[in-house]
């Protein structure tokens, strides 16, 4: 949670060409606020994203430039969310003229190619397409430090959400040889990374955990006996087993599963991490490993109720 994260400040020259700005906007998914960069060291700077909306970030950002003795070349936008671009009224009603780049530009803003390179003085930006958290999202390759701003498919805290799961695995797999060497990653939400391809790794490797969870889910073990017993009764196969005060044959509704893997984790995210069970169950299914069935499975409850492929004695979808 945002109140048991370490405190960051608004404004921190993290390196000699490179200034993080806060968007003031701290909560539960943005940690302690979207994160914006100018990055540069002459009189013209880029920005990379706008915050959401908040005074404060707009505030942070003039007394920034004003100390700097600079003004925005352009502005890149990571992606569509409004934690990043809410702010982007706001510097239009600074500095009209300011060009915007995103991939998938909205109306007004100016398309960011892929390998695209914006650079000003102390500072060449290179963007990479890398789907998955969104359609659009792009990273940002940091030439002179060897390091990455890598939106939010890389976080400073935690991991990241996705609407395309087997997209964003593409994507990390793309992002790990940007870096030469361990170098930094710059992200959307959180602290500096400090080796931006060893958190990388973990992400694969994390993703590749909660996708072996839901499959032993699947096969009737809990998420606390992955690795050990399974639970009782259960030896692995399809079986008849109650939960949440429900009988069934090796089908599983989404939160079920998730109660089953994230039994350690507070109730009141479960429906967060439902969406990620969903994206694992559907690249599942697409693989021929999962099988989805008709909503309700005869219970009325109008859930979607999954299972391992090849299930016998019932029809999937």
């Amino acid at each position: 949670m945002a109140t048991q994260l370490t405190a960051l400040p608004q404004v921190e020259r993290l390196s000699p060409a490179c200034i993080r700005i806060l968007g003031g906007n701290p909560g539960k998914f943005t940690l302690q606020g979207t994160n914006t960069y100018l990055v540069g060291t002459g009189p013209r700077r880029l920005l990379i994203d706008t915050g959401q909306g908040m005074p404060a970030w707009i505030a942070a950002l003039k007394q920034v430039l004003a100390d700097e003795h600079a003004a925005i070349a352009s502005t890149i936008i990571t992606h569509w969310h409004h934690d990043h671009t809410g702010g982007i009224p706001d510097l239009l009603a600074a500095w009209p003229a300011t060009p915007i780049y995103k991939n998938q530009p909205e109306p007004g803003q100016l398309p960011l190619a892929n390998h695209q390179t914006l650079a000003v003085a102390g500072a060449s930006l290179t963007a990479v397409h890398t789907p998955g958290h969104t359609a659009d999202h792009a990273v940002l390759v940091f030439a002179e430090e060897d390091a990455v701003f890598t939106g939010d498919n890389v976080l400073g805290h935690g991991t990241a959400v996705f609407e395309d799961l087997a997209a964003y695995l593409a994507s990390l797999a793309t992002m790990r040889p940007l870096f030469r060497g361990r170098g930094r990653a710059y992200p959307g939400h959180g602290p500096v990374v400090a080796d931006g391809p060893a958190r990388i790794a973990e992400y694969l490797a994390h993703r590749q955990q909660r996708e072996e969870q839901v499959l032993q889910a699947l096969r009737g073990f809990s998420a606390r006996d992955v690795g050990g017993s399974p639970d009782e009764n259960t030896g692995g196969e399809a079986v008849e087993e109650e939960v949440g005060g429900r009988r069934h044959g090796g089908v599983w509704t989404v939160m079920e599963l998730v109660r089953s893997i994230y039994w350690d984790v507070p109730e009141a995210l479960h429906p967060a991490a439902a969406g990620g069970v969903v994206q694992i169950l559907q690249k599942l299914r697409r693989e021929g490993r999962a099988a989805l069935w008709a909503e309700g499975d005869g219970d009325g409850d109008g859930e979607e109720r999954w299972s391992l492929a090849g299930l016998s004695g019932r029809s999937a979808l």
